[in-house]
């Protein structure tokens, strides 16, 4: 798999095209490495070898402590999926072409920006990018999905010197949400796109000019704890939070209970930054003392203090509490327990 790095990155077009100046300030900061990152690409990795297999193509069997189960699980659908769209372009169009894994390159409409199209047919009639995606957290729509628009710049760029697409199809895969999303765009509004939008935001992204703005778009943004322009939005609810609900309107109430959780794990976030910075860099927090985490105690065997316990005269020593409804309706039967 490529493993080049775009300083601008399709992946992270939808946060540098909402706030450009983000692309510059996040190069302050060290790339964050996570097992959910490993585990990603792993599972790209496999995906990637299984349609090779299928296409005939050469390839040789990934090996990772990542892959499990539950992860290998997910990929086969994904490979399931994709096959299927394989056979549609057989079945419809002679010589269809197919790539996987297939490095993509957009520099045309801003400087630098390529990436990697886990999954790209091309007929005469239409191109069909599939992206797998493998996290757990949030639903992503393809429809005017800001990666894959780019990815489909860069693919149509190369098809239109021998083919004449009609239809550019972006498909987004979740297997492990059950989510696949399927968006389609007519070739001269993606071009169009490409020139009022990414070529005059992509600029100033690069040049660091522009507005900073906070939104969805700052989830992986590694400034994001750090983010003057996030925390003011932030601190702005939360002064609104804190006012009497009385003076609050329904619409003003309805915000705060749309944007309180991304309050609390915009706080746990800085929280947990902080608490990083003073125990593994030694910082200093004006006003406040942050320590470790509190542990949970564990018996190292309970079958010796039991007996050490009881030996010394303690009987009262153990809990009985009703079991959970689960297990409940397990016991019971579930006829009898409804």
């Amino acid at each position: 798999m490529p493993s080049t790095h775009a300083r601008f990155s399709p992946s992270a077009a939808n946060r540098c095209l909402h706030c450009p100046p983000s692309l510059m300030l996040e190069e302050q900061f060290q790339d964050e490495e996570s097992a959910y990152a490993a585990e990603g690409t792993a599972g790209h990795a496999m995906a990637e070898h299984l349609i090779k297999k299928y296409l005939k193509q050469r390839t040789r069997r990934p090996v990772s402590d990542y892959y499990s189960d539950e992860l290998l699980e997910a990929v086969d659908e994904y490979v399931s999926f994709v096959q299927g769209e394989i056979e549609e372009a057989r079945r419809g169009y002679k010589d269809p072409v197919f790539t996987v894994e297939q490095r993509v390159d957009a520099s045309e409409y801003v400087e630098g920006c390529f990436g990697t199209a886990d999954m790209v047919i091309v007929t005469y009639s239409y191109i069909h990018i599939i992206d797998l995606k493998l996290g757990r957290g949030v639903q992503v729509f393809a429809d005017h999905n800001e990666q894959l628009m780019i990815y489909g710049l860069g693919v149509l760029s190369k098809a239109e010197l021998l083919y004449d697409p009609k239809v550019v199809r972006l498909t987004i895969f979740q297997p492990r949400l059950n989510h696949c999303s399927t968006w389609e765009i007519d070739p001269a509004e993606l071009k169009r796109w490409g020139e009022d939008v990414l070529r005059p935001t992509g600029a100033m992204a690069l040049m660091g000019a522009g507005e900073f703005a906070a939104g969805s778009w700052c989830r992986f943004c590694k400034a994001r704890n750090q983010c003057r322009a996030r925390a003011e939005e932030f601190l702005k609810l939360a002064q609104m939070e804190f006012r009497q609900p009385a003076l609050l309107d329904d619409e003003e109430i309805a915000e705060v209970l749309r944007r309180s959780d991304e309050l609390a794990k915009w706080a746990a976030d800085v929280y947990a930054f902080a608490q990083d910075e003073a125990i593994v860099h030694g910082k200093q927090w004006p006003g406040y003392k942050i320590v470790e985490g509190r542990s949970v105690r564990k018996y190292s065997s309970e079958e010796e203090v039991i007996a050490a316990a009881q030996a010394s005269g303690y009987t009262d020593i153990f809990k009985k509490s009703l079991i959970g409804i689960g297990d409940m309706e397990r016991l019971m039967g579930k006829e009898e327990f409804n």
